[in-house]
Order: structure tokens, then C-alpha cells, then sequence
């Protein structure tokens, strides 16, 4: 996997499969979490807090500074077709420099904040160990509806 590429949990296709998200009306969110726990595709019942098999919320970065807890929200999420291929755009994503941020963010999950049991779509790659006290961090959405980074 490379730095900046969302990979889709196995759990979430099957979750949308069963019509558990509205990729268009629901709340989602980017939360950050350490490097205590590798996310993988096969990740059993990822959720953003309790009742799933595996609670990535307990691995977030402390909130403080610029990042809240929980993450920013991606907001104007829309789904379409392009090519055959199905999209998940939003608006753009950053969490501004600041003294008080966390320093050491290593994964992106991206989770549904309206789903009582907040499960996980995927998470994306930061590369390593990220410091939001030195620089932005911007989450970006391509034509193809993957992620890119910048900071």
C-alpha cells in the first residue's frame, strides 16, 4: 500500500451491501489514530468505538490543538458512477498547524459518525509517524475518489 492510498475494510462492502451507510446523507469522519494498531482489510468489525469486533477509537491520537476528537468531518459526501467505476467524493479535509495538535498520528480512519455503531469504511496510510505540530495536514479527494496528502 502506498503512502496516501484508502484501502476499504472487507466489512464495509459487506455493511453496504446490507444497507447500513448512505454514502450521500450520512456524517463521515477522519479520525487519527497511533501506530499501537495496523489497520488491514481483513480487520474484524472495525468501528469507531464499542459493540464491533475491533474499537479503533482506542488507539486515537490525544485530541488538542486543531483535531478534535473524533476527527474532522468530511463534508458533501457523494456517490457516482464514472467510467464503471463507483466514486466516494467529499470536500477536502485539513487540520491547521498548531503547538497543541497531536505528534504522533500514523493512520487515517475514515468512519460513519452517524451509524449508532460508527463502523469503519477504511483508513489511509500517513506515511509514518506525523507531527501536526510542525505542518498542515490535508486529506484530498482525486478524480478516482482515492485520497491524497499533502502537508
Amino acid at each position: 500500500m502506498a503512502q496516501g492510498d484508502v484501502l476499504f475494510f472487507d466489512q464495509f462492502l459487506v455493511d453496504t451491501l446490507e444497507k447500513l451507510h448512505d454514502l450521500e446523507t450520512d456524517v463521515f469522519k477522519i479520525g487519527l489514530i497511533t501506530s499501537a494498531v495496523t489497520p488491514a482489510v481483513t480487520t474484524a468489525d472495525p468501528r469507531w468505538g464499542a459493540g464491533g469486533g475491533t474499537n479503533l477509537a482506542t488507539n486515537q491520537v490525544t485530541p488538542g490543538g486543531n483535531y478534535a476528537s473524533g476527527g474532522p468531518t468530511i463534508a458533501n459526501p457523494v456517490v457516482s458512477l464514472t467510467g464503471g467505476l463507483a466514486m466516494f467524493d467529499g470536500d477536502d479535509v485539513s487540520i491547521a498547524q498548531n503547538a497543541g495538535n497531536p505528534t504522533n498520528a500514523v493512520w487515517g480512519v475514515i468512519y460513519n459518525d452517524t451509524d449508532a455503531g460508527k463502523r469503519c469504511l477504511g483508513y489511509v496510510d500517513l506515511g509514518g509517524v506525523y507531527d501536526l505540530t510542525t505542518g498542515i495536514l490535508s486529506f484530498a479527494w482525486n478524480v478516482n475518489g482515492i485520497m491524497r496528502m499533502s502537508n
